[in-house]
């Protein structure tokens, strides 16, 4: 289903008001209506009664005509075509009420006066206003027997004046509706982006277990049916965990816990058969930086299993700071700086304050750091200096680099990380 433009829904709303408004203020032609019905036995009578409708219809359409011109400011920007014709029809309109109808016709110079605002670049329509409230005033004093109708001048003056002002109510509106409604897709494409880091992040993890695990059943189906048995338990309630996962990120509830990821790593590394060295307490860390650790040995972990082919992997924790290290195989530059993965986790870190560290030690391995920004000290700043510990190293190949090692052969084979 299609949603509604608000913007749109807005200028439509307005429109109507507007000509609405327009229809009512017809009601100031009264006297010149008057005038033409008492003098409908002549010929010049019933001119003027057929001007005042034609000008009345004229000054109406012009505000339905004008609706999408002003939605784009078009009209406020050059003089357009269409609203000149517009304006000299109504002009020429007014001065047939004015020859026949006498100085009760000379109101209708505040309407064409109203008109140019709204059809018109405000120099342009100020300038047309002065003129017409100036000509109006000068035969009001002039004209003999038309005393009566001075001060039309004035009227000319605070018509222009207030429409002026409505317009410009309207425009500072406009624009704030749809700044509104840019800000509103701003925010569903941020969610969305927020949406899919998180599904990747949840399901990047989970399935990798799963599938370490499922082949873990397949290759110990007739040497251990009991283990079988165990590890096919656990894929059934790691993909019960992975869907109430996915449910409860769209809902938008779900928060990481802490030990409960690294009680996840540990099992996740044992099936994988890299031994674990992780912290058994976490009361350390401190509140603010718990769910972004939670996150860090959720991708870490994970890039570990899947790509590492590492034999051990630790996690140490401290109030500030984080580092998962493991002996496997290092990493690439690609997998560092263009993967989904750890591309998510230093958004992540960016957001609370705190920046990511990577390295490959020359003895071979990969380290992921993340460290809060007023952290005291950096990891890794003892052997590579401060500037370095503030940016992710640019690596060189390791002895131990897959590109030396070929492609192994075992089930950790090498991907690029996404």
């Amino acid at each position: 289903m299609t949603m509604p433009d608000p913007l749109a829904t807005y200028e439509r709303k307005f429109s109507r008001y507007a000509v609405l408004g327009a229809v009512v203020w017809l009601v100031f032609l009264a006297p010149a209506v008057q005038q033409g019905w008492r003098e409908r036995g002549f010929v010049i009578g019933w001119v003027g009664l057929v001007s005042v409708f034609g000008f009345a219809g004229v000054y109406v359409w012009s505000f339905v005509w004008g609706r999408e011109k002003r939605r784009s400011g078009e009209l406020w920007r050059r003089v357009d075509r269409g609203a000149a014709t517009f304006f000299l029809v109504l002009l020429a309109l007014a001065v047939v009420m004015v020859l026949t109808l006498h100085s009760s016709a000379l109101g209708s110079a505040v309407y064409v006066a109203v008109v140019g605002i709204t059809l018109f670049p405000v120099r342009l329509a100020v300038l047309l206003a002065v003129a017409l409230g100036a000509v109006a005033e000068l035969l009001a004093r002039k004209v003999p027997g038309w005393e009566g109708a001075d001060g039309v001048a004035l009227s000319v003056g605070l018509a222009t004046f207030a429409v002026w002002g409505i317009w410009q109510a309207t425009r500072r509106s406009m624009d704030l509706a749809l700044a509104r409604e840019e800000n509103a897709q701003l925010a569903i494409g941020q969610e969305r982006a927020r949406m899919a880091r998180d599904v990747h992040d949840i399901l990047g993890h989970s399935l990798t277990v799963i599938a370490v695990k499922a082949e873990l059943a397949g290759r110990l189906l007739t040497a251990n049916p009991d283990r079988v048995r165990s590890e096919v338990a656990d894929i059934e309630r790691l993909s019960r965990d992975a869907l109430a996962d996915v449910r409860r990120t769209v809902e938008g509830y779900r928060e990481l816990s802490l030990p409960i990821e690294i009680t996840r790593a540990r099992a996740a590394l044992e099936a994988a058969e890299i031994h674990a060295d992780l912290p058994g307490s976490t009361d350390d860390v401190l509140s603010q930086w718990r769910e972004l650790f939670a996150w860090t040995i959720r991708e870490g972990v994970t890039n570990v299993v899947r790509h590492s082919g590492a034999r051990q992997c630790t996690v140490s924790l401290g109030a500030d700071r984080i580092r998962i290290t493991d002996d496997g195989r290092g990493c690439s530059q690609v997998a560092v700086h263009g993967g989904n993965g750890l591309g998510g986790l230093r958004e992540r870190a960016a957001g609370v304050g705190a920046r990511i560290v990577t390295e490959t030690p020359s003895e071979g391995g990969f380290s992921l750091a993340v460290i809060a920004a007023n952290s005291a000290t950096s990891a890794g700043a003892s052997s590579r200096g401060p500037r370095e510990a503030a940016h992710p190293p640019t690596r060189q190949p390791a002895a131990r680099s897959a590109a030396a090692a070929g492609p192994p052969a075992d089930r950790r084979a090498w991907e690029v990380a996404r």
